[in-house]
């Protein structure tokens, strides 16, 4: 493979919503520039892309894949994102290291709800765009109302490059407005042949050609003059002026065709190449000096002190862990050292390799705006920036998005509870988006992650890369219990049986304190009728019954107990007789003091389309929630409330179901209510009939 400089970079993310045939065109991308030489399908699980069991049993990218073709003298780095939300983190921290996005949209699906997500991705890194709308060749294909739904729902002027020749069964090509030349598709192979455009789609041609070069014009003042002086532009001006607009952002560039059948895919490589900016296009970088508020700039030159920003890691049992980076400024080798500005530490790089798919490919040295990968690296992983270490910089990262859906995980095999967190953690490198713990109060472990599916697929690598099988189960809800009154009670034990005995005998004061007051411990002894080294035993055993509860074994919390008074023997008192004493005079104080059991509340935060909110806001209802207010996001509707945590642990696959997959949402803890009696009495069942 020839060397490219950056000029002749082109690095990409194909993004989009679940379905709409991503990894389908970047198979056709390498089959047409004769990178591979058959056609990989999605459907026969015969990707070179989706290429880990978990894709090719689902059908659907769950982990973003890079490979790379050349084209017109040109290197064309693709990646290959997930279109699924439950992976969306993987596709943002890709968008943030290329230098365009070609979003897919469904010819007959229209912009879909991940469609607008990953949009406002790319207004977020201000990445020029290109839409390519695919599966003209299916039944109900509408170019000109996909179109209008793109400017509708997105915003955006978009501005055809390329219209369908025919539709569904009679789709044969496309029409290049550029040339004005008719592109027909003849074979399976992606080659094509140009003609003159049929005599039936001249008028259309030229109406849209005439609105292109009005748009293209408009996003140019210097071509806005020429065009208002002289009617039109030459085909140079044309073509450099697609190039700016595109550069910019102010040109949304469309193309047309049909992935898994080649049509239209050599004449949007062609697109690719003149017009999408190429990393130096792009411009200087920007980050901040460690640990200040400094910015630091990069310019996109080899001469420039070396900087690069680690987009993805994958953990692989045999190979070890693999690093892949994006270099933005200056040159590395392997065999070298760098800098992990993040971490601030060194650390040795041994070989660097271009990525295809799984396979992978030597690479001696990289220039701005390579994407590369590096095996074996011990600390650095996702986010962080690596450099030169005589001209530090930090690029900002992607930070993940709370888990919205969690799990008890329990292992099939006993004694695998150590090999459950090593392989679970080695997974965490790989996706930060999972997040794994153990309930203090539940003794449960717990997985969480951005929905369903992301959990199954991480349960799915663990048995598969490391040999781990485990269970899931729904994570039991950590209420605690407290009390609403107040009494004085004795705890006395008293017990012989023949020789030294045991005696311990305390009064107690117990009585509630306000929602997160805890637990507080009095001692009110006066005098000496209980010797001082005994009374932290009461203490004691107050704190360990308080631990297991009375109502269903849950916690008690926020009360205060006071010690009042009590008596003791010269000879039978001990810690153990008055730890117990002060156990039995704790729980039967508890039941004379309407015990009660307490719930965690959360706050949430729902984004939908308005045309759910009614259903939205009915179900919140129907989950003893209360909404606190609304907010709007564009055409989004934000819901803000609290809910019981008790009734959301589901809620993922719910809101889907809802909102035909266009609901999202996030929580987080607030603070315990009471939980009202008739749900009371359904714990206190459910706790008994464990215990039994």
């Amino acid at each position: 493979m020839a060397k490219y400089e950056s000029k002749s970079l082109r690095n990409l993310a194909v993004v989009g919503h679940g379905g709409t045939g991503k990894t389908s065109l970047c198979e056709s991308f390498l089959y047409v520039s004769g990178k591979t030489d058959r056609l990989g399908r999605v459907d026969e699980g015969a990707s070179s892309l989706d290429y880990e069991p978990e894709e090719q049993k689902r059908h659907i990218s769950i982990s973003a894949a890079i490979s790379f073709f050349e084209w017109e003298k040109h290197k064309i780095n693709i990646i290959d994102t997930p279109g699924d939300s439950n992976f969306a983190y993987d596709t943002k921290c890709c968008l943030q290291n290329v230098d365009s996005a070609l979003i897919v949209i469904d010819a007959v699906g229209g912009v879909e709800f991940q469609t607008e997500k990953v949009w406002e991705y790319a207004d977020e890194f201000k990445l020029p765009r290109a839409v390519y709308i695919n599966r003209m060749d299916r039944e109900r294909a509408d170019y000109s109302k996909t179109l209008e739904g793109i400017r509708n729902k997105l915003g955006k002027k978009a501005t055809s490059l390329f219209i369908p020749l025919g539709a569904e069964d009679s789709f044969r090509g496309v029409i290049d407005l550029v040339n004005m030349k008719a592109c027909i598709f003849t074979s399976a192979d992606g080659k094509y042949k140009t003609e003159e455009i049929p005599a039936e789609n001249r008028e259309e041609a030229a109406k849209l050609r005439e609105s292109m070069v009005e748009d293209v014009a408009e996003s140019d003042e210097g071509l806005m003059e020429k065009y208002l002086d002289k009617g039109e532009l030459t085909l140079d001006e044309l073509k450099s002026g697609i190039k700016k607009g595109m550069a910019s952002g102010s040109l949304i560039l469309v193309s047309c065709g049909s992935a898994v059948k080649n049509i239209g895919i050599a004449p949007l490589m062609d697109m690719i190449a003149n017009y999408f900016p190429s990393p130096v296009d792009r411009g200087p970088v920007t980050g901040k000096k460690p640990g200040k508020d400094d910015i630091e700039k990069r310019e996109l030159t080899e001469a420039a002190p070396f900087s690069a920003m680690v987009f993805k890691t994958i953990a692989d049992p045999y190979a070890g862990k693999l690093t892949l980076f994006r270099v933005y400024s200056g040159t590395i080798s392997s065999d070298s050292n760098f800098y992990n500005s993040s971490r601030k530490i060194t650390e040795r790089v041994g070989s660097i390799f271009f990525l295809e798919g799984k396979t992978q490919k030597p690479a001696e040295s990289l220039v701005p705006g390579d994407i590369a990968a590096v095996a074996k690296l011990k600390e650095t992983t996702t986010g962080d920036t690596i450099c030169n270490d005589k001209a530090p910089i930090v690029y900002e990262k992607v930070v993940p998005s709370p888990a919205i859906m969690s799990f008890a995980v329990e292992p099939k095999t006993r004694g695998d509870e150590d090999k459950i967190f090593s392989s679970i953690h080695r997974l965490m490198e790989e996706d930060p988006t999972l997040q794994f713990h153990r309930d203090d109060q539940t003794r449960e472990m717990i997985l969480s992650g951005m929905g369903q599916v992301h959990i199954e697929v991480t349960v799915e690598k663990m048995k598969r890369k490391f040999g781990v099988d485990v269970n899931l189960k729904t994570p039991k809800v950590p209420y605690k219990e407290t009390i609403k009154g107040k009494t004085n009670v004795q705890g006395r034990y008293k017990k012989q049986s023949g020789g030294r005995g045991q005696f311990g005998d305390c009064w107690l004061d117990i009585e509630p304190l306000p929602r997160s007051g805890g637990f507080e411990f009095l001692d009110k002894i006066v005098g000496g009728v209980i010797p001082q080294q005994y009374r932290p035993a009461v203490e004691k055993g107050i704190v360990e019954a308080m631990a297991e509860g009375v109502l269903a074994g849950y916690p008690v919390v926020d009360i205060r107990v006071s010690l009042v008074d009590g008596s003791y023997h010269t000879v039978d008192s001990s810690e153990m007789a008055f730890k117990i004493a002060g156990s039995m005079g704790f729980k039967k104080g508890i039941l004379a003091c309407q015990p009660t059991i307490l719930e965690p509340i959360v706050n949430i935060e729902i984004e939908i389309p308005e045309e759910y909110m009614g259903d939205v806001i009915g179900d919140l209802n129907s989950r003893r929630g209360r909404v606190s207010g609304m907010d709007t996001k564009g055409s989004i509707q934000i819901i803000k409330g609290q809910v019981p945590l008790a009734e959301i642990l589901k809620y993922a696959s719910d809101l889907t179901s809802m909102t035909s997959g266009r609901g999202t949402y996030t929580y987080r803890h607030s603070h315990y209510e009471e939980v009202p009696s008739y749900i009371a009495e359904k714990i206190i069942a459910e706790s008994k009939k464990e215990d039994a």
